[in-house]
């Protein structure tokens, strides 16, 4: 049964660590400063790059990803341990793990008793594709949680409508987008992917970015972004649809109390009825020819 979720979304200001140490604290002192207003917390992709920097002697985005590879059960662990200790939902960003098809960019949620379950990114960037030779993981699911199904959209598979909506159909009512980008286009892409998903499907989207200039990494050098939470463009909701917004490149979380409820009233009472009206069979487009 879904039910209301106090949810903390952060825009994660990129610190220099000099030992996997320094990023455990960090990551603590984070989440302990929400645990208290929210039940879940979600956090950006890649924010555990900045662990590299403790691993690497100079920057180089090959280094800095084979480094992280190298210890990734060792920050799993910290990012579990957190949780637990905090006795949160976390979805602590991603995290590259090494598999036997290659290294896949993976989200994990865990839960306050230190369980994990994993979303995978679906579609690469140009950059993880052709730098990193990162691979697509598995397909979207959704999580089982206290508040019902939640989905999870990485950064750029934000901007694919349909993996978004494959979600919803399983009975999704809040997707999660982690994302790091280094440009304020590369920002705007997931953020408007964002508050499309939220209105095209009558739904909630956060999305948390890595923020901060870091020159001692090649990874995540530069980032642009704000912490937001979205909702339906309609009756009920703000007429812009956000929730809850952050200030552009400034590191923080921003909290906001969301009502599956509420969702059930528009989608069936709202102005419109995006999520009803989705055209499931889409005919291939005909050229239209002029009358003589």
């Amino acid at each position: 049964m879904n039910k209301p979720l106090r949810l903390g979304v952060l825009a994660w200001e990129v610190a220099r660590n000099h030992t996997i140490e320094d990023y455990a604290r960090h990551l603590d002192v984070l989440v302990a400063e929400a645990a208290p207003h929210a039940d879940l917390l979600l956090m950006p992709e890649y924010s555990c790059m900045e662990v590299a920097a403790a691993l690497t002697e100079r920057p180089d985005p090959a280094a800095e990803l084979e480094a992280v590879c190298r210890h990734s059960d060792a920050v799993l662990k910290i990012m579990r341990e957190t949780a637990k200790r905090h006795k949160v939902w976390l979805m602590p960003g991603t995290l590259p793990r090494p598999e036997k098809t290659g290294v896949r960019n993976r989200a994990p949620l865990i839960a306050p008793d230190g369980q994990v379950a994993f979303q995978d990114k679906h579609v690469m960037t140009r950059f993880e594709n052709e730098s990193w030779g990162v691979r697509a993981g598995d397909p979207p699911g959704v999580f089982e949680t206290p508040w019902g199904l939640i989905g999870t959209s990485i950064c750029y598979d934000s901007e694919f409508p349909m993996l978004a909506r494959a979600q919803i159909e399983a009975e999704a009512w809040l997707i999660l987008v982690p994302t790091c980008t280094d440009s304020m286009h590369g920002f705007n892409r997931v953020r408007i992917s964002a508050q499309a998903r939220a209105l095209e499907n009558q739904c909630f989207v956060a999305v948390s970015p890595t923020v901060g200039d870091a020159p001692w990494l090649a990874t995540l050098d530069e980032n642009h972004g704000c912490a937001g939470i979205y909702g339906p463009v309609d009756r009920g909701f703000p007429s812009d649809g956000i929730m809850a917004e952050g200030k552009l490149d400034h590191g923080g979380w921003v909290f906001a109390t969301l009502d599956p409820a509420t969702l059930d009233v528009v989608r069936e009472n709202g102005a419109v009825r995006n999520c009803r009206d989705w055209p499931h069979n889409v005919p291939v487009a005909r050229r239209i020819a002029f009358d003589h």
